[in-house]
């Protein structure tokens, strides 16, 4: 077999195997190689489609791959190399960073390794500037404040990988800020029905991996927040929910999408609809949606409480699956995110799944990210999101 030509490196976030399972379903297991809490890509930056991923943090260039993971050689490597560059960079002060994942290095040797690069650069009469790391890897808004992927910034990346040391530099990176106006600033939000955070949408909507152009449609479309990822990716899409109000606020948030993120030409249709025997148009192309998760908890439930909870959710589940079916063609993807409740001895996932194959799916499976890999969720909550990609048979 052939090695791996390696262009491209992305740091996946905190979930890493849902970010290695978006990259896979997007360009093929092909042209990915799994790192720990990173991936690479034999594909150039420039053909990623960077802004649309939810499950990756930062975007770089592989700009060689050196020997070993010996901290002093790789140092020596830099305080040699980095001033080369400067003849390359603009007039005025050069902005640097430095973020080391999983070498064997301690934040204080990292440290004055920096400092140590910092002296190599100003023996060429360049006057640099550094970012101290208070971790041994920059984070997003560190990144973005001081300007790191613009002319005249880097920042550097080593990522251990077996023995070797990959070096990169970040062409691109997560914009949080971006995020945070687009969803905290809609003007319609329901904090009781659950926020579907963004970058999972995005995530769940690269799973159903639609072609462009395509028409989405969710089921359970809430306050929009699948709708609007999928408009910003250019997509046409279809959003019902039961409740009138749920509509409303996706009209509302939909039409402030448009108007403010220059959509003007966007295609949307919503209309109120019962997910378990509604009729939706002939031209569904994907279907990404986070379906009824069952009654908030904020502490783990008695297990006859958890019994009755499952089977209410598991019935709206399969009358849903059901009733989908006929309206969607042979080999439609879907990326629904259902209910796991977390208990002292592990996940208790919905009972269709086990066969979900009896309702007309076929379940995919990713060869970097096992099935329960595919479940988001944060320390303190008890009903996390399972992810599960389908295939209409």
């Amino acid at each position: 077999m052939s090695e791996f030509d390696a262009k491209s490196l992305a740091i996946l976030g905190r979930q890493s195997k849902l970010g290695l399972a978006e990259l896979e379903s997007l360009y093929g297991h092909q042209h990915l190689r799994a790192l720990e809490n990173a991936a690479l890509l034999d594909l150039p930056t420039q053909e990623i489609k960077f802004k649309h991923l939810g499950g990756t943090i930062k975007l770089a260039q592989v700009l060689t791959i050196l020997p070993n993971t010996r901290w002093q050689d790789i140092l020596q490597y830099l305080i040699d190399k980095v001033p080369e560059h400067m003849q390359y960079q603009p007039a005025g002060k050069f902005t640097f960073g430095l973020s080391v994942y999983g070498l064997p290095v301690s934040l204080s040797d990292q440290t004055k390794g920096l400092m140590a690069v910092k002296r190599s650069i100003r023996s060429t009469g360049k006057s640099v500037r550094v970012i101290p790391n208070k971790t041994p890897a920059l984070n997003s808004a560190q990144v973005l404040h001081n300007k790191l992927t613009t002319r005249g910034a880097w920042e550097l990346l080593l990522v251990k990988d077996g023995p070797k040391t990959i070096l990169a530099q970040t062409i691109l990176v997560q914009d949080i800020e971006a995020y945070a106006a687009r969803d905290q600033a809609r003007p319609a939000r329901d904090a009781r029905v659950g926020m579907l955070p963004p970058k999972l949408a995005q995530t769940m909507i690269n799973l159903a991996a639609p072609s462009e152009g395509a028409v989405l449609l969710d089921p359970f479309c809430g306050t929009g927040v699948v709708l609007q990822e999928a408009l910003l990716m250019g997509l046409s899409v279809v959003g019902t929910d039961l409740e009138e109000r749920m509509v409303d606020y996706s009209k509302k948030n939909l039409t402030w999408l448009a108007k403010n993120f220059n959509l003007e030409s966007a295609e949307f249709k919503l209309e109120q609809g019962d997910a378990t025997n509604h009729k939706w148009p002939e031209n569904i192309s994907a279907v990404v949606s986070e379906i009824y998760l069952g009654r908030p908890l904020a502490k783990a439930p008695s297990s006859e409480e958890l019994y009755k909870i499952a089977s209410d959710v598991n019935t709206i589940f399969k009358k849903f699956m059901a009733n989908l079916a006929p309206q969607i063609n042979s080999g439609t993807r879907l990326c629904l995110a259902v209910p796991a409740w977390r208990t002292k001895n592990g996940f208790v996932h919905l009972p269709a799944l086990e066969n979900i194959s009896d309702l007309g799916y076929n379940q995919l499976d990713f060869r970097n990210a096992a099935r329960k890999d595919l479940v988001y969720f944060r320390e303190d909550q008890v009903v996390a999101r399972e992810l599960i990609v389908l295939e209409k048979k």
